[in-house]
């Protein structure tokens, strides 16, 4: 059954639009796809509308006003049974709407794609700036009978069908002044024509036009009910076709200026003849400036995020580090790393994934920007001045890298910080879990040092209770929970007493001891910590490691590869039914031989110390937008304590944290920060970069990255724009910081675009005057 929408309500008033149309967004959210629409003069219905799985939407509507079926989308179709006033199909893009009666003035305005056939007549300027992507199909225009004056105005693509039925007597089924400006797409036209523009043909149909109609006029007729019309309109000898005259065509005649045209052609007494006044003695040529442009520049330096800047989950701003380097501003550039991250070197320069350079814009040319080595340039760095004691406290509960990157940011913005860890030393999975074949101790412990002397306070050997719990919400003015997890999550099939916890391994080998293993180790889980798992049996003396998982590998390409060197063998999907003193037994009877079975397929936060309300269903810290607990304003957590992440997410939540808390301190709500948008790859011009040796492309020194990094969305003060502009408008303008911006003289320039087509960083954009 359609959904029924009514123009009016239970008092049987008339509800407005925008209520019409909240109707058909309310029915769309509960799966409906077909519609009964009782309207009354409401307009915009059935446009733009889609499904999130595809599935076509129906329409059936009475009594629509203007701009039925506007911006349809591909997979809607829109029946009105009856008449339509204005710009029915205005900037149709994919829908078929059928209109049994006459369509009014301006019917498929802007057509760019779909399908509109009407029962009757059309008005004034339909089918005007028609338009055809190359990328889909023509759009289609059918019109039984005539349409009104300046029909088809500007028409730049597309095909019109206009049949003629019931028009005996009419001097031209298009009215008059049909076609003026056409510069692309074909009519179709049967009956009387005349009053055409001078810009078009009249010609013949061909074998071609014949087949397009015989095949399309069945299927136009069947959609508004007139089969019986069919025999008289495949007559094609009663047929002619409309095409606009080619560049060269057009240019054998004498041009005349805009003033000229307006003097000589204009059409006297014209729809606008009875309220405009003018001498036409200042009238605007083809080419523009000041405020007759059609486009106008803008330098917009960082409006948009680099994609490796969006992609990092601690929103790093590369492009901007790496355009301090080029200014020679060393120092700056280490720190500016340092107020995003303490872990530069250690996170961004050996264990971080780096989906930095997965995404990085100059992979399209040769290789991504090196991002670890530029990490390890900030290693020992000098860190950032605080700002001023604000008198406040906080605790931060958990001294792994999403609690040490809060503390960290809280302390740079003047608070005072003490951070609570159970184990005898911060530093978390960065210390207890990762293997120092990935991560060398000393890179780790200079940049915890340098987290120390910032005055953070550190209490090692503190494990929170609920009664440490609830004083330090007391005794401090905000609470971080950064605990992370370290609960391993262990399956509970036959056997599973057997497997070692790999988080516990790893915990071991770290800590200087040498768990035993044998000769054969089956690892169960394959993601990077069941990775971390198999390089730490290998160094522990296995002769075999094998990684099993019930999907595709997790890990990252580089630690199965590197975990592949050694030996190990990854073997997906396998379902584990069993572990015995023989090894692991798969669900379809193959046995793993084994002499130690490793488990490493994730960890659970420990939260017992929190009410259990604050938890969600899945038993993870329940948050708001901005990391608060939801029901404990002033307290915050972050990382694995509310969704599994990787060691980079923790370091982000700890940044976003910390300026959530700092608001919050300041007696401010705390408001979410909206991501920035990622400039669009078709603004960089990335074919002015040189590719540099795709195959061994070898970083010895990170600050040779400067000649590298395309720099996107930020300017890289090339001046390409100012020396490419053929007006001259552009001028580059020094500020009183230190910093700079360039200008467009809105007098000179005449809104080519030449400067955002040159513009190697997708500084400038061209945007359409008003």
């Amino acid at each position: 059954m359609p959904a029924q929408i009514s123009a009016f309500n239970e008092n049987k008033q008339r509800v407005s639009t925008q209520q019409l149309l909240q109707q058909i967004y309310a029915a769309l959210e509960t799966g409906e796809t077909e519609f009964e629409v009782l309207a009354s003069g409401h307009h915009n219905i059935g446009g733009p509308l889609w499904t999130q799985n595809g599935q076509p939407l129906r329409f059936r509507v009475k009594n629509p006003g203007q701009r039925v079926g506007s911006f349809g989308l591909d997979g809607t179709e829109i029946l009105v049974e009856g008449s339509t006033p204005a710009d029915a199909g205005w900037l149709n893009s994919g829908a078929t709407l059928t209109i049994l009666g006459d369509g009014g003035d301006t019917t498929a305005h802007c057509a760019a794609a779909g399908r509109i056939y009407v029962a009757g007549r059309v008005g004034a300027r339909s089918g005007s700036l028609m338009k055809h992507d190359p990328a889909y199909e023509n759009p289609e225009f059918w019109v039984l009978k005539s349409t009104g004056s300046f029909s088809f105005e500007f028409m730049g693509g597309g095909i019109a069908v206009v049949c003629g039925i019931d028009c005996e007597g009419f001097d031209s089924v298009l009215g008059d002044r049909s076609c003026v400006g056409m510069v692309g797409g074909t009519i179709y036209v049967r009956g009387p024509v005349s009053g055409l523009s001078d810009e078009v043909w009249l010609l013949d149909l061909d074998d071609a036009d014949r087949e397009f109609l015989a095949e399309g006029l069945p299927r136009y007729l069947g959609k508004i009910n007139r089969p019986e019309l069919r025999p008289a309109l495949e007559d094609f000898s009663q047929w002619k076709k409309i095409l606009s005259k080619t560049y060269e065509e057009r240019t054998r005649v004498q041009h005349l200026t805009m003033r000229e045209f307006r003097l000589q052609r204009w059409v006297e007494g014209g729809i606008f003849g009875d309220v405009v006044s003018d001498d036409y003695t200042h009238v605007a040529g083809l080419v523009n400036s000041g405020a007759d442009r059609l486009k106008i520049p803008h330098w917009q330096d960082k409006r948009y995020a680099a994609p490796c800047e969006s992609s990092c989950p601690t929103a790093i701003p590369t492009q901007e580090r790496i355009k301090l380097l080029r200014q020679g501003k060393v120092q700056e550039a280490l720190e500016l790393v340092l107020r995003y991250s303490p872990f530069p070197g250690s996170v961004c320069g050996e264990v971080c994934p780096n989906l930095c350079m997965d995404a990085c814009t100059r992979q399209y040319i040769d290789k991504p920007v090196a991002m670890k080595e530029l990490g390890r340039l900030s290693r020992d760095a000098a860190s950032p001045q605080p700002a001023p004691a604000s008198g406040k406290k906080v605790a931060v509960i958990g001294g792994g890298p999403g609690g040490l990157s809060t503390a960290w940011q809280l302390r740079l913005r003047g608070h005072e910080v003490t951070v609570y860890e159970a184990d005898n030393e911060v530093g978390g999975k960065l210390r207890q879990a990762i293997p120092t074949e990935r991560l060398p101790a000393e890179v780790l412990r200079n940049e915890i040092t340098r987290i120390k002397e910032l005055g953070v306070s550190l209490r090692t050997n503190t494990p929170v209770d609920q009664p440490l719990f609830d004083s330090l919400r007391t005794e401090h003015d905000a609470v971080v929970i950064a605990s992370g997890a370290h609960s391993p999550v262990v399956i509970p099939f036959p056997g599973h007493e057997r497997l070692v916890k790999g988080i516990d391994f790893l915990k071991a080998i770290n800590a200087g001891e040498r768990p035993t293993v044998g000769e054969r180790v089956v690892v169960l889980g394959a993601g990077n910590a069941g990775m971390d798992t198999c390089l730490g049996a290998y160094a522990m003396g296995a002769k075999k490691v094998t990684s099993v998982d019930i999907q595709r590998p997790a890990a990252y390409q580089k630690e199965i590869d590197h975990v592949k060197a050694l030996g190990g063998e990854i073997i997906w999907p396998f379902f584990t039914d069993r572990v015995d003193e023989k090894g692991v037994h798969g669900k379809d009877g193959t046995l793993l031989e084994a002499d130690t079975v490793i488990i490493a397929i994730g960890e659970r936060p420990d939260l017992s110390y929190v009410p259990r309300d604050w938890l969600s269903i899945k038993g993870m810290m329940e948050v708001d937008d901005c990391w608060q607990v939801t029901r404990a304003p002033g307290v915050f957590a972050i990382g694995d304590t509310i969704r599994p992440g990787l060691l980079t997410h923790a370091i982000g939540h700890g940044l976003e944290a910390a300026e959530y808390i700092d608001a919050y301190l300041r007696g401010e709500t705390p408001t979410a920060k909206p991501k920035p948008a990622i400039v669009p790859q078709e603004c960089l011009s990335k074919e002015l970069f040189r590719p540099q040796n795709r195959g061994r492309l070898c970083v010895t020194d990170a600050r040779s990255e400067t000649n590298r990094c395309l720099s996107c969305g930020t300017c890289r003060d090339c001046s390409m724009c100012l020396e490419a502009c053929p007006e001259g408008a552009i001028s580059r303008a020094e500020k009183n910081n230190g910093q700079y911006e360039y200008l467009s003289d809105d007098h000179v320039c005449i809104g080519c675009g030449i400067c955002a087509g040159i513009c190697p960083c997708g500084v400038w954009s061209m945007e359409q005057a008003v």
